[in-house]
Order: C-alpha cells, then structure tokens, then sequence
C-alpha cells in the first residue's frame, strides 16, 4: 500500500505565506517546520521558483520519502533531521533568518498506515507512538508503567477525555493480569471501559486515548509553545509565521502565544497602570483561525478539525 499524505489548507497557507509580498521576493526563505511527507513544501517549491526551503523532521523514515519526492528541486531544497523545538533554540548561526515559517502539527498517514510504530488503533501493532526513535519512553512505558492517576491526568489533559479515570483504571486491571503490548488489545479496554452510549458516537471511542499517549510520548505540547517562541526570534522583520493545529488544546497554544505576541502591554494582570512601555511584536493577521471548506473535507476528511492561524513580525 502506498500511502500519501493530503497536505490540508494548502491553497490558504499559499496565499498567508506568498513569499512574493515579503521584505526578500528576490531570494526568499521558507522554513517548513513539519516537514513531513513534504506536501506543503512541494507545493511552494512548484509555485515560487525563487524560494529556497529547509525542512525539518524527527522521523528518518518519512524524511527519506520526503527526499525521494523532493529531489527534482535540487539544492532548493534542504534537510535537517531533529525537534523543531531543538533547532529553533538553538539556530544555527550560519543560517540566514526566514522569510516565512510554517508549522503543520498534524500527524501524517504514513504514520497511521506504513510506520508499523502503533499510531493506529485499526491495525494489531505492538505500542510505541514515537515519531523518533532514539526517544527512550514509547507508548507501551506509558501505559504498562505509568500509575493509574497518572494516566488518568495524560488521558483528561492531552485529549479532554470525560471518561479518563475510567479508562485508565480498566488499563491498570488488564495489565495486573498481563501487559498491554498493542494496539489492538488498548482499544479494547478503552471499548469496554467507557458507557455503551459513548462506545458508538461519530469517532471511534479509543480516539481520544491514543491521541493522549502520543502527544506524552512526544512532549508535543511541551515542544510547541516554546518552539513558536523560539521561531518567532529567528523570523525576519516583516516575516510571517503560519501555524495549522488539529485539536482544541493546540489551537489553545497557538492563539495564546499569538495573542501575546500582538499585546501592546507585557505588565503582570494585576498591574494598575502600564510600566512596561512596551509595543506589538506581531499583527495577528486571522483574527479568527482559517478553516476548511466544505469541499475540502469531502475530499479529505481528517481535515476537518484544522485551524490556520497566521501573524506578521513588526
């Protein structure tokens, strides 16, 4: 099976990210931040024939997929393996500062479906979530190790899941009696866990659980704000930075740090009167998040929850 990932709100990233109206249309750079499977930065190499971009990845596997159908851009095109977190706190100096960054937190299908690393809870695969593998605590450390409150917490803070106490109670009895090893067997106690009336809504009940493991097993949260932080610092005057996020609480992220980055005022909520004297460091450029249309979820259907949201460094 040869999967491909659909890069979602690819024509409005185009038009927020047009590196044609920035401060360098002559040589601009773009720093894909999700590389992924390499859609987005397909898509600006074809149609900015000037732009150069890096893209970053942790996963080797699907770095070398994006490579593979990269390759006609030539020295256009360049890599670097690691945390986008990691690379942003510590920019390289020989670097040039970007025109344009984009970041795309969702998770590709060829994770789902090609990994083979317990993404999905539609194949029986052993548990392990990490979208690199030098990573020391997979998923299957997570759910065999953790204790039940702790569980409990991953489940309800990474996912919102209602019924997190007595998922992970029904975890912690299963694996007394033998370790949870996949995914198949996980989903089941999640099936079995959760009222009868939650187990047939328009997602499949174990949605939220393999959502939350994934997200502890990769620091996600951790990594996102003070990657934005960090971009943002790198990001040339006049620079854009465009964010798409898949879930409530990453958009949460996204549009605090936004907001905070367009605040005239950086004094602590208790102070009476402004002594910080300070000004905007961006223009929040959607005031609301950019969505879908209809059309392109007909077409793509996990697109559904994305949220685009863009700001302009002053």
């Amino acid at each position: 099976m040869e999967a491909v990932h659909t890069s979602v709100l690819l024509q409005e990233v185009l038009d927020y990210l047009d590196p044609r109206h920035g401060e360098n249309p002559e040589s601009p750079f773009l720093i894909d931040s999700t590389l992924g499977e390499g859609g987005h930065s397909f898509a600006f190499l074809k149609a900015f024939p000037q732009l150069q971009v890096l893209g970053l990845d942790a996963d080797a596997e699907i770095q070398k997929r994006a490579k593979e159908r990269l390759k006609e851009f030539g020295s256009r095109m360049r890599f670097f393996r690691g945390w986008f977190n990691d690379f942003y706190r510590n920019y390289p100096e020989e670097l040039a500062k970007p025109d344009r960054i984009l970041f795309d937190l969702g998770i590709s299908i060829f994770h789902y479906e090609l990994s083979e690393m317990g993404f999905s809870f539609n194949k029986d695969e052993r548990l392990d979530m990490r979208l690199n593998h030098d990573e020391k605590i997979s998923a299957y450390e997570i759910v065999n190790e953790s204790l039940e409150e702790e569980l409990a917490s991953i489940l309800f803070f990474n996912a919102d899941e209602r019924y997190s106490r007595r998922i992970a109670r029904a975890i912690v009895t299963e694996r007394e009696k033998a370790p949870v090893e996949s995914t198949i067997a996980l989903r089941d106690i999640v099936y079995r866990a959760v009222p009868v009336a939650y187990r047939h809504g328009f997602t499949h009940p174990a949605t939220k659980t393999f959502q939350a493991i994934r997200v502890a097993v990769n620091h996600e949260f951790d990594r996102i704000k003070q990657a934005l932080e960090d971009a943002f610092m790198q990001l040339k005057p006049g620079g854009r930075m465009a964010v798409i996020s898949f879930h409530s609480i990453e958009d949460r992220i996204v549009k605090h740090t936004f907001r905070d980055l367009g605040k005239s005022c950086v004094c602590p909520p208790d102070m009476p009167i402004c002594k910080c004297g300070g000004s905007p460091r961006a223009k929040i450029l959607t005031r609301k998040p950019i969505e879908p249309t209809s059309e392109e979820i007909e077409k793509n259907p996990p697109s559904r929850s994305a949220k685009l949201r863009v700001i302009e460094k002053i």
